[in-house]
């Protein structure tokens, strides 16, 4: 029985996907009447491997969630000092997250530590157990860290076969569950006036932190295509470069698209997220490998058809025909998915993504840890 937990990952003041997550799961548990709390970062990555402009967030603390900013992951005396204090708390579960190598040794140390009080058992929650850009010295450090857990808990099939080539200890798996903390939907007439678009445009959007196995040049040259051009499609492009900015501004100005090119390429605060994403048609997620995605369940929160890739795990949640289309990563799918999309139109969509959603609960997720908990 789990009457307390930790979670170590991400947390305010950091920002992003992962720290809202972590900030939903724990309240989910708190509901539960489990004391639960989060063990975030006071030094997540040196600025020099940070590809983004800032890892913290502006925004205000949330609210009902306890978080003790604690982890330096670059200093192993901290991480002793971490491991210690959680180890003394001695909670009944500690819940670590895991994306990159690079955090592998203070993750792994730390569990390490805590668990020596022969009462806390570890599971990790993997977002990524091969990273999207492979560095040498990857697998040893993700041994390292899988050595340290007691079990495994996954967002897709293709995460979990990566799991099992480094661990055979017990795993199991449960979808992304979908963000609410975006607020309710808003009328599309009113977030096309907010960001000054026209209301009779066709507009598409791509969302996230851009990076190059997310594909957004491959999205950048369908737009080019002479059915997408005929067809007036607008692109909006929303989330901050993670990597050469130029390359793409080039890119749009040399196939004659930036017309139909609307950028955002700064980071959105989670309370801005509602107006680009309700101003859109469809969402569109043009990668060239993934895991899971943080997109698809902020698409069926707000209940927008997608177009994704047949890559990774993303076709896993988004079925093809009902809750979207699903193509293959080059120019010519994507510019024909696009296409279909609005042949279809999206009320065509809206009674299957309403349906697909209820799938993907926060309670579910926090069931599956209780679960795996009984388990080891």
């Amino acid at each position: 029985m789990v009457n307390s937990l930790v979670i170590m990952g991400p947390a305010w003041p950091l920002r992003g996907g992962l720290s809202a997550f972590d900030e939903q799961l724990v309240r989910t548990f708190t509901s539960k009447g489990i004391n639960a709390r989060i063990e975030t970062f006071s030094l997540q990555y040196p600025s020099l491997l940070f590809p983004g402009k800032t890892q913290y967030s502006n925004e205000p603390a949330p609210i009902n969630v306890n978080i003790s900013i604690g982890i330096n992951s670059i200093n192993p005396f901290n991480w002793i000092r971490v491991g210690l204090r959680i180890k003394k708390e001695c909670p009944d579960l500690l819940i670590v997250r895991f994306w990159i190598p690079f955090l592998a040794p203070s993750l792994g140390t730390i569990s390490r530590i805590v668990k020596s009080n022969k009462h806390t058992k570890v599971i990790a929650i993997i977002d990524n157990m091969i990273p999207h850009e492979k560095r040498i010295g990857d697998q040893l450090l993700t041994k390292y860290f899988a050595n340290a857990m007691d079990g495994f808990l996954t967002m897709s099939d293709k995460v979990s076969k990566d799991v099992k080539q480094f661990s055979s200890k017990p795993l199991i798996l449960s979808p992304h569950p979908i963000f609410a903390h975006f607020g309710e939907a808003i009328l599309k007439k009113d977030a096309r006036q907010i960001l000054g678009i026209n209301e009779s445009d066709k507009l598409i959007l791509f969302f996230g932190f851009i990076r190059h196995y997310k594909g957004l040049d491959i999205l950048l040259r369908a737009m080019a295509t002479e059915s997408i051009k005929n067809s007036n499609i607008k692109l909006m492009i929303v989330g901050e470069f993670y990597e050469d900015t130029q390359t793409y501004y080039d890119l749009i100005k040399d196939l004659g698209i930036a017309e139909r090119v609307i950028l955002h390429t700064e980071f959105v605060p989670d309370t801005d997220v509602k107006k680009y994403v309700c101003a859109s048609d469809f969402i569109i997620q043009p990668y060239r490998n993934a895991t899971q995605s943080g997109v698809t369940p902020l698409a069926y929160h707000f209940e927008i058809p997608m177009l994704v890739t047949n890559v990774g795990a993303l076709a896993d949640t988004v079925p093809n025909g009902k809750c979207g289309v699903v193509v293959s990563p080059n120019v010519e799918a994507i510019a024909n998915g696009i296409i279909e999309l609005y042949q279809n139109g999206i009320s065509y969509y809206t009674p299957y993504i309403k349906e697909e959603k209820k799938k993907y609960s926060w309670e579910q997720m926090a069931d599956n840890f209780l679960t795996l908990h009984q388990r080891l």
